[in-house]
């Protein structure tokens, strides 16, 4: 049998036919529907009352519910993560009595919710009316009220802070085991020690894994610092809800405060995204392009499309 090209006719020209999609089609369909119908409804409904949230969007008390917010949030990871790191350094520990007694702090503060949590320390002084400082079985120095000393400061930072510390600890634990074994027994075999062992060598390999979800929990403390409001702190949400209290205007101002958090929570979405990339610096995958980078490659190739298109059609 004679090919075609040894007859001396061409090959017929393959034609490439791009595969249909009607599904892609009817579900943008359907979403362009449902999207201008919520936009319909979010602009035509006088019940949103967008003009009462912008009336209290940057008032004073809103505005000192953010910064109690954001106080509260930072201090309380902050107490999470050092607590975390230590009892996933204990946890991790060949002393029984050590990893068996962070094993109980995480069992049990990850086993009840942080609501209850902040309510017990709320109402400690009904279990602990005074605190005392001194030789433990032995004489006490200093006596105080436990009222003076928990206040809902206090209370929200404890119950926030210790909970987060339960959690944490496993995310540095699951760094930690993340780095290859070699390294410690390359450590230990030129006689370093524990402790300089894990600050200098398997932490800042750990950091790697253990960032992202750093980043996913502070968010998550923003929002968590909303359960405040049940000891009477004067944070974001509890402010809202005086004021709601006041004017009757719950659902506008429930939008206010929801748009603060959705505005912290951006800003903190961009923080953690550029702290990976700090961390992830020598790995072998490369790193994505920055929404800056990505607007000026595209604003780069919208200069060059006419060029092109030009010097095309003159050819």
């Amino acid at each position: 049998m004679i090919a075609d090209g040894e007859m001396g006719h061409p090959p017929e020209e393959i034609r490439a036919v791009p595969l249909r999609h009607p599904g892609r089609w009817v579900g943008t369909a359907v979403l362009l529907v449902l999207g201008a119908m919520l936009v319909h409804d979010i602009t035509t409904n006088p019940r949103f009352g967008w003009g009462i949230v912008g009336t209290y969007f940057f008032s004073t008390p809103v505005v000192q519910g953010v910064e109690k917010t954001l106080e509260l949030t930072f201090v309380a990871m902050a107490i999470g993560v050092i607590l975390g790191v230590l009892f996933a350094v204990m946890r991790l520990s060949p002393n029984p009595i050590l990893s068996g007694a962070a094993w109980l702090y995480i069992w049990f503060f990850r086993g009840t919710p942080v609501y209850v949590q902040l309510l017990f320390w709320y109402v400690i002084s009904a279990l602990q009316p005074t605190i005392s400082l001194g030789i433990p079985f032995g004489p006490e120095f200093v006596h105080m009220s436990a009222n003076s000393i928990v206040t809902p400061f206090v209370a929200a930072l404890l119950g926030l802070g210790l909970n987060e510390g339960a959690y944490y600890a496993e995310i540095v634990r699951a760094g930690i085991l993340s780095v290859d074994h070699g390294q410690f027994e390359a450590a230990q075999s030129l006689g370093m020690r524990r402790a300089p062992l894990m600050r200098r060598i398997v932490l800042p390999q750990a950091m790697r894994v253990i960032v992202p979800p750093t980043g996913n929990e502070t968010i998550s403390m923003l929002k968590t610092t909303s359960l405040a409001v049940v000891v009477t702190y004067p944070e974001l949400l509890y402010q809202t809800e005086n004021i709601a209290a006041r004017t009757y205007e719950t659902i506008p101002l429930y939008i206010m405060a929801s748009f603060w958090y959705l505005l912290m929570t951006t800003v903190l979405t961009i923080g953690q995204y550029y702290v990976e990339r700090y961390y992830a610096r020598g790995t072998s995958y490369a790193l994505p392009l920055t929404p800056i980078q990505k607007l000026r490659r595209n604003l780069t190739t919208l200069r060059r499309v006419p060029f092109s298109a030009t010097s095309a059609g003159g050819s």
